[in-house]
């Protein structure tokens, strides 16, 4: 049986390990969507994992979602990036850059500008802004002429991210970010040929991610989804067939991976991993839900199939993650009141496992 510590190969690199670090929002960058000294440390010191996949990173200031996240489309963001990831290789380590583009899920008071999303229907709760929480304003609809620069903005970001050191990227097609927002049936109404049937919403994420593939390489681009997840009020009236066709459209792309969260009953999520033929990481419990992914999780989806495990808050209590579950050792519990308060407590204070003498 394959185990979570055989190694795994995909594109140009080979994983000591099928564990993957899940993209999590920090909230640590500096001013301008810069990278920090901290920040290289903290992905530094969970370089191994079989890959990094880093918090979302705004590939536009349009795109940006909540203060305090970093960005990758200006020539300073880019420079500001390059420790990171030298950091991370100089431990041994593999990082993707997760590109997320907010639509709708963002504020005036954040970018200076109203979000955009495929139609002018708010999301459902409050936004994040730099004076607290907001109720979601009504963004903007795109006109038809406009969507294509924003599904060409992941490319263009993705270009910056291997300038920077990448060794590829992600786009979050996930939890009612901009991708998921034009797949949904009730934040897109569109009657263009971006909305409607099941063909027209997947065409923006196909094009996004056939932009950036084309840009890359497909070797270099995964997408990460999040069938039927409900986040920030996006619905989805027919997941299964929608995610089916979309990664039908998608193997064509020959891409590094499709990243699955499990949002949607395992029979759908088993119907999906039967429809692409690539390399799947599978996040195999509910994003910020009551449990945590652990072995037992990671052993059943290797089992149905996955190739990769996706982790999310155990990494960030255990920067040692892959040793500790290799050798049975306790894992850390998170402090979750640090997960958004920026500084390096919460952050770059969690310790490897301490070995005490017999």
């Amino acid at each position: 049986m394959t185990s979570l510590f055989h190694s795994y190969r995909f594109g140009d690199l080979t994983l000591p390990n099928r564990l993957v670090m899940a993209p999590m929002t920090r909230i640590r960058a500096a001013a301008d969507g810069l990278a920090t000294p901290s920040m290289a440390t903290y992905y530094a010191q969970r370089a191994t994992a079989g890959l990094i996949v880093t918090e979302g990173v705004q590939p536009s200031l349009v795109g940006q979602s909540s203060p305090g996240t970093p960005g990758l489309h200006t020539d300073e963001q880019v420079a500001a990036w390059r420790p990171v990831t030298a950091a991370v290789h100089a431990s041994g380590g593999r990082i993707f850059a997760q590109l997320m583009h907010g639509g709708r899920v963002s504020h005036p008071d954040t970018t200076g500008s109203v979000p955009v999303g495929p139609s002018a229907v708010p999301a459902v709760g409050e936004v994040f802004t730099p004076t607290g929480p907001k109720p979601a304003p009504v963004p903007r609809a795109l006109d038809t002429a406009e969507v294509p620069e924003h599904a060409e903005s992941y490319a263009l970001a993705a270009r910056r991210a291997v300038d920077a050191g990448f060794d590829g990227v992600e786009l979050h097609g996930a939890n009612g970010y901009l991708i998921s927002q034009f797949l949904s049936s009730n934040a897109n109404l569109r009657t263009d040929r971006y909305g409607g049937s099941t063909a027209n919403r997947i065409r923006f994420a196909v094009e996004a991610v056939a932009a950036t593939a084309a840009a890359v390489g497909g070797h270099r681009t995964g997408i990460r989804l999040s069938p039927a997840a409900g986040f920030w009020g996006v619905e989805e009236t027919d997941s299964a067939a929608l995610y089916a066709e979309l990664l039908t459209e998608l193997a064509r792309l020959d891409l590094a991976y499709v990243h699955l969260e499990a949002t949607a009953d395992e029979e759908v999520l088993l119907g999906l991993r039967r429809a692409w033929p690539g390399t799947l990481i599978m996040n195999p419990v509910l994003p910020m839900g009551a449990k945590q992914t652990g072995l037992a999780e990671a052993d059943h989806w290797l089992g149905l199939g996955a190739e990769l495990i996706s982790f999310g808050r155990a990494f960030l209590a255990n920067p040692d993650l892959v040793e500790r579950l290799r050798g049975g050792l306790p894992l850390a519990p998170v402090d979750e009141t640090t997960y958004y308060q920026g500084g390096d407590a919460g952050y770059l204070t969690y310790p490897a496992y301490q070995h005490t003498a017999a």
